[in-house]
């Protein structure tokens, strides 16, 4: 518990005056898919504004939802779950073939929404683990008589990432009695003609993943929590829901590799220098805690891990590019791991040219980028060559 406080005071430090931001599904997602970034790590486990932080030091990400479709995808999962989710309780029976025609509906969140995130979970575990197919098998939700099942909302669910407690919370958990839990998550995005963007639906199937993970933990049983999640979306160009199913096993392969390969934040946090703060916040005359060419210098304290796919992953992903510019990690993780050892560009055409000589734990990634070179070379000579002002042949 001492060391715990202690991290925790040093992420404190690091965010300064301003309140955390909670960790969620999509930043968990987002640290899976580069586990080896310490400063990514760092700012989530802190809770500091990446956001914010990106826009103070002159690289504002490019990507994000836009006030309208936050309101928008607000006002859809009200409409999904009004009338004691009336409308989701038919999507699940057509769906699933679950029979909810008496299922109880409850909300975790709106009892304890003044409760600290302990209060709240612990409160979830009760509520969940006295389902049918939960940890202990008896009761029932709610504390009634209810033989068809429930549908839980804003369950509040833990997970350790990186040796750090990360509260979440799904947009609903809904079961049948004597079967497996089932994750539901709403998203604004259409589905068209039975078909929705596929870079969007990865992302959901990564965020629910996550939730899967967290709830099979919570209960203590794989088997508890079904591999196949709900996704509810508004139908063509209408808010009508139409729900589809998702199959997120793979995902949840590679989020557990994931997570075990994440540094522990207390690790990270010992070969960074006491003084280190990114405070976003402003004094009582409104001048800002820490001027601009102090936070950037912060910044480039910790570590980055950049690669192309951080661009629609992370919101300093601009920044850490400037800052990866000229080197090998730039042109992709492909790139980066068959040239282990080799950091630049301009070190890696040296030893592709024969103009620098390689150390021994560069000597495979040298004579690769030799024979690279010299195939590219023939390849050059052998193509014919273009008539000055006009096209070949």
């Amino acid at each position: 518990m001492r060391h715990e406080g202690k991290t925790e005071a040093r992420l404190s430090r690091i965010r300064g005056s301003e309140p955390p931001r909670r960790h969620n599904a999509r930043t968990i997602a987002a640290l899976t898919s580069n586990p080896g970034c310490a400063r990514r790590a760092v700012l989530d486990a802190a809770g500091v504004d990446k956001e914010r932080l990106a826009e103070r030091v002159g690289f504002p990400a490019a990507f994000g939802q836009s006030r309208f479709a936050i309101v928008r995808g607000n006002a859809f999962e009200r409409q999904v779950k009004a009338d004691g989710c009336a409308e989701l309780l038919r999507l699940l029976r057509d769906l699933l073939a679950l029979d909810l025609r008496d299922a109880a509906y409850t909300d975790l969140g709106a009892d304890g929404s003044g409760e600290g995130l302990d209060a709240r979970h612990v409160a979830a575990r009760e509520r969940l683990t006295r389902a049918p197919g939960g940890e202990d098998g008896e009761g029932n939700p709610g504390g009634e008589g209810n033989p068809d099942g429930a549908l839980f909302d804003h369950p509040l669910l833990r997970l350790e990432v990186a040796g750090q407690a990360v509260y979440l919370e799904p947009d609903l958990v809904a079961f049948q009695h004597g079967g497996a839990f089932h994750v539901v998550e709403i998203k604004s995005f259409p589905v068209i003609d039975g078909q929705a963007d596929a870079e969007k639906v990865a992302a959901a199937a990564v965020q629910s993943a996550v939730y899967v993970l967290a709830l099979r933990r919570l209960l203590g049983r794989d088997d508890a929590v079904s591999h196949e999640v709900v996704l509810v979306c508004p139908k063509d160009f209408s808010n009508v829901p139409v729900a589809v199913r998702l199959d997120v096993r793979r995902q949840l392969i590679v989020l557990e590799h994931q997570l075990a390969r994440l540094t522990r934040i207390d690790t990270l946090l010992d070969a960074l220098p006491d003084d280190l703060a990114l405070d976003l916040g402003q004094d009582g005359a409104g001048t800002p805690v820490m001027a601009v060419d102090a936070l950037t210098a912060a910044l480039g304290r910790v570590t980055a891990r950049y690669a192309p796919g951080c661009l629609s992953t992370c919101e300093l992903a601009f920044f850490c590019r400037r800052e990866a510019s000229g080197r090998t990690a730039a042109l992709g993780i492909g790139v980066r791991e068959e040239l282990g050892g080799v950091e630049t560009v301009a070190e890696a055409l040296g030893l592709a040219h024969g103009t620098a000589t390689p150390d021994d734990d560069q000597a495979e990634s040298a004579a690769m980028l030799r024979t690279t070179a010299r195939v590219y070379a023939e390849a050059l000579g052998a193509m014919p060559e273009t008539p000055a002002g006009g096209a070949a042949g």
